[in-house]
């Protein structure tokens, strides 16, 4: 069902990660800038990931015993510095998404090199080092900050939808892994109801919204692929949801053949069955330069 499946380590059937968007109340920031100091509900509920998720999510991958991957904009490194220094000391990965959630698409041209690049002192400030992945707010990513990436020598972006697999973007710049996401494993479509950005949703219990990822797990299983979930603290971090993923992770680990990585390891694994002769589809960016033609 994968025309080109990749050989993942020691054998494992399928590569999985759980990536978390650690967005906390950059959202409403971002979306009411006029008042939102005053919006004390969706801050609060932002603020639920950094403050209660996620030390319930560490705490479950210290116990089963797997490191993963968060992405995390600038402004939230530089907010919740303690979240950042506990997820590093537990040897995770935070890459880059944004500055402040801004849409790349909205913010084009200057200001998008602007905040990209405020971002990144950020990271080197507070992080210790430069992230190694990005992913864009809102899945957004556009040539220009594809541009960036290869300029500021990242190994892989994870917002785009060309596969089910890791495959490589070739651009006249250079080239970048792309870690493809989809909505079907996003929580934001069954748990996300947020009148202030537009998005009213009815919000499903959590076996009902979780279901989903576990049949998309299923079929990459058996297709050898790999599995991505694309999630936020302040959502599925929620009690009720977290025990359902904890008891699939449990189930997962005990009974499957799988391969939990950080983004940025499953990238130096591409370099080495790459290096190796194993071939991965290359995209080649950008799509087009005319939009007429």
């Amino acid at each position: 069902m994968i025309q080109n499946p990749i050989p993942w380590p020691n054998g494992a059937r399928c590569a999985c990660a759980i990536t978390f968007d650690m967005d906390a109340d950059s959202l409403i920031h971002i979306a009411r800038p006029e008042d939102s100091h005053d919006r004390l509900y969706p801050i609060s509920m932002g603020r639920y990931g950094p403050t209660v998720a996620m030390p319930r999510i560490l705490d479950t991958y210290r116990r089963v015993g797997i490191k993963q991957s968060f992405f995390m904009p600038g402004w939230c490194l530089e907010t919740y510095p303690d979240v950042v220094e506990a997820v590093l000391k537990d040897g995770h990965e935070i890459g880059h998404h944004g500055w402040i959630h801004e849409d790349p698409i909205v913010t084009k041209g200057g200001a998008q090199k602007e905040a990209f690049e405020k971002a990144l002192d950020t990271h080197d400030r507070i992080a210790g080092g430069k992230p190694r992945g990005y992913r864009a707010p809102v899945y957004n990513v556009t040539q220009q900050v594809i541009d960036l990436l290869i300029e500021h020598e990242f190994r892989y972006d994870s917002s785009l939808m060309a596969d089910d697999i890791p495959y490589r973007m070739q651009t006249d710049k250079g080239s970048l892994y792309e870690m493809p996401v989809h909505w079907g494993t996003d929580d934001w479509p069954p748990f996300a109801h947020y009148d202030e950005i537009g998005y009213l949703m009815p919000v499903r219990g959590p076996s009902a919204g979780l279901e989903g990822f576990w049949e998309e797990f299923d079929a990459q299983y058996e297709a050898g692929g790999f599995f991505m979930l694309i999630v936020h603290p302040f959502l599925t971090g929620r009690l009720a949801r977290w025990r359902q993923v904890e008891a699939w992770l449990e189930k997962t680990l005990a009974a499957k053949d799988v391969w939990f990585a950080r983004l940025e390891d499953i990238a130096d694994h591409l370099d080495k069955v790459s290096a190796e002769g194993t071939y991965l589809r290359t995209e080649t960016l950008p799509y087009f330069t005319d939009p007429q033609k």
